[in-house]
Parts: structure tokens; sequence; C-alpha cells
């Protein structure tokens, strides 16, 4: 079988729901296909794309709009406007280092963690939250990193590790989102790439769904590291941010999926979109590294899938996951039939150690699900 209706045509066949939609693919530029990409990311784009991602290029703290039954918001804002102040005097280098507020004379070993860790729920905003901290802190773009969990250890994948300390050890702010412990390998390489960045003097900041002396539960033996854990945890000042998700917020339920023809349809008269058979583009993730899905969307206009359908297994779940989080980075709107968003994943799934991550990707998909409606023509 053909992963999408663009290949179909590439091979010189057309599929039925193409006939039924009335479609005459010589009028119309076909379609791209997700499933016929397959990127390579060298080390310096790697790097260089170290940046918030493009929803959150113009995000600030006066942009993040505080739920008013939700204090710990406005709270958050106040201590990271601070910690943002306080790292204009701080410079990474091991023998010069400065407290975290700039007041005093630098100390051989910084007072206290030299980070700070948004935890919280889906939706509350702490990737808006860490953005304007990234871009609050007064110092030249090259001397600040931003990437997901995922892009950091993929960045020592593809330097090595002693490279990446090398590169991110003159950086005065490491921003990590959605900091997560899948596996113990991760477990043992982020506890030693972040406590000598911390030695060279880089403060950190991260976000995730579970506190940092509980990452790992229910997805590995964390009791058997629990000496790397907590020596992540040492880093940090949790920073505990309640509310509801914000991107369902008063607003209308979530679109219901259209039909094939709809689909299909939309993505040929839409610039730049691609579509795709969804249980085929989920065989491609398996081909592709996650740390590669960012550029997997290069240029896209939006992301059409037909047949969605229920995640066959906890593995292919992840790999979603994060092509949801780079479509959401990256402002896709998704447009596509068979399930609606809620039903991806199982009820054992969403009761287990990921759930979190399940829960976002749900909400994100369905954000961008209502961003697709304009796609189809009333």
């Amino acid at each position: 079988m053909t992963c999408s209706v663009a290949r179909q045509l590439e091979w010189g066949t057309v599929s039925s729901s193409t006939a039924a939609s009335g479609i005459d693919p010589i009028a119309e530029a076909a379609p791209l296909s997700l499933c016929a990409r397959a990127p390579h990311v060298p080390a310096d784009r790697l790097v260089a794309e170290m940046v918030p991602p493009p929803r959150f290029d113009s995000v600030r703290f006066a942009t993040y709009i505080p739920d008013p039954n939700q204090p710990s918001q406005t709270e958050a804002v106040r201590v990271l406007d601070d910690f943002a102040t306080g790292l204009g005097g701080a410079h990474a280098t091991g023998s010069g280092r400065r407290r975290l507020f700039g007041f005093g004379k630098a100390p051989k070993t910084p007072a206290g963690p030299r980070g700070v860790y948004l935890d919280g729920g889906y939706g509350v905003g702490k990737t808006h939250l860490l953005a304007s901290l990234w871009h609050a802190t007064p110092a030249e773009p090259e001397l600040k990193a931003f990437g997901t969990f995922v892009e950091l250890t993929n960045l020592v994948g593809a330097l090595g590790f002693q490279k990446t300390v090398q590169t991110l050890s003159g950086h005065r702010l490491l921003c990590i989102d959605e900091f997560e412990l899948d596996d113990p390998g991760d477990t043992v390489l982020v506890s030693t790439l972040l406590g000598k960045l911390v030695d060279a003097g880089v403060a950190l900041a991260a976000t995730s769904n579970t506190l940092p002396g509980k990452l790992g539960e229910g997805r590995f033996a964390a009791a058997d590291f629990l000496r790397e854990i907590q020596g992540l945890s040492a880093h940090f000042r949790p920073l505990r941010i309640d509310g509801e998700d914000y991107r369902h917020r008063g607003l209308p339920a979530a679109p219901a999926p259209y039909s094939d023809e709809q689909v299909t349809k939309a993505a040929y008269a839409t610039s730049g979109a691609s579509l795709d058979d969804f249980p085929h583009l989920l065989e491609h993730l398996a081909q592709v590294h996650p740390s590669r899905y960012g550029a997997l969307t290069d240029g896209l206009g939006a992301v059409c899938l037909t047949d969605v359908q229920p995640v066959p297994d906890q593995s292919t779940a992840l790999r979603l996951v994060v092509l949801a989080d780079r479509l959401y980075d990256r402002e896709v709107p998704v447009l596509a039939s068979g399930l609606p968003f809620d039903q991806l994943f199982s009820e054992e799934m969403l009761n287990g150690g990921y759930r979190k991550k399940y829960f976002r990707a749900i909400s994100r998909l369905t954000a961008l699900a209502r961003d697709a409606k304009g796609l189809v023509e009333a």
C-alpha cells in the first residue's frame, strides 16, 4: 500500500477517494507526503536551532495571561522575571560565577540550585513561560540555548558527550522543554551532562509534568537510578504552576473528523499541505529518529491525515507525541478523517506512566484541528 495520494500520483495511480472527491490531479498540484521524507539534520543545524520554536518566537512575560483563579501562575511570572534579571550579571565560566540574582561577589560555588523547574499539568503555559525566560535573559542569542529534552539528548548523539559539554559550557542559560526520563540511559546521560554544565556556571530552566524527584516513575526501574535522579533534582528549584488547559479554556468543542474526500480535497487546495494515510505515517515515524521530526515538517502549510485509528502500542504512541509537539511548535494545522484525536490512546495508556504526555498530545492536536477548520469548504 502507498503512503498517500501524492505517492500514488508519482506512481501513476490515483486512489478511489481522490476520484470520489472530483479532483483533477492535473489541475491542482499533488500534496506532499511525510512518508516520502527522510530528513538528515547536520550537527551544526542542531546547535543553530536551539532557540524557541516559531509559535514561541514572540512570546514574553507580558503576553502570558495568568488565570485569576490560579495565583501560582502570577507568582511564576514574578519568579522567572527575577531569575532572568539575575542572569544579567552571570557568566558561564567555572572560575567566575556570580550568584543567580546578581548580588555580591562571585563565590567559588553557586549558592543553592542553579536552575528553576516549572512543574504543572499540560496546557498551563509552561513552554510560554520558558520561552519568555529565554527572551528576557540579558544575553546574546548565541549564549542561550532552548530545546526539548529529545533534542538535547540527540545533540549529544550528534556531537559526542565532550563536544556537547564544550559547546554548551559557554552559555549563560540552557532551557529544556518537556523534561522526561523514559529510560535508564537518558537518566545517566542527562544527570552527568547537567552536572558538568552547572559546574561550568550554566543556569538551567526546565518544564515537565513530573516533579524532578519523581522522574522515571512508572517507566523503568527508577529506584535503581535514585542517585542520578536525586542529583538532577538538586540542580533545580521546583516552581509549581496550577491551572486548567488554556488551549480549551472557553473554546468550543473540537471539530469532528472530516471525510476522506474532504481531507483529500483540502490537501490539494492548500499550498504546502501534506497528505498521508495515518497508519502508514505511524509506520514511517519508526524509520525516522524523533529528533528529526522538526525537519520532517519543514515548509508544511498543513498536515492532512486520512483513516486516523487508535495507536497500536506504546512505542508508536510516544513517537506520535513528539510529532504532535513539533507540529504544535511550528503552528501547522492538522486536518483528519477517521477517529477524533481524543480516541488515539487506549485507556491503559492514559492510565500509565506516560499519561501526561498523551493528554498533552491530545490537547495540542485538538488545538491544531481547530486551526484547520478553515481549510475545508463550507
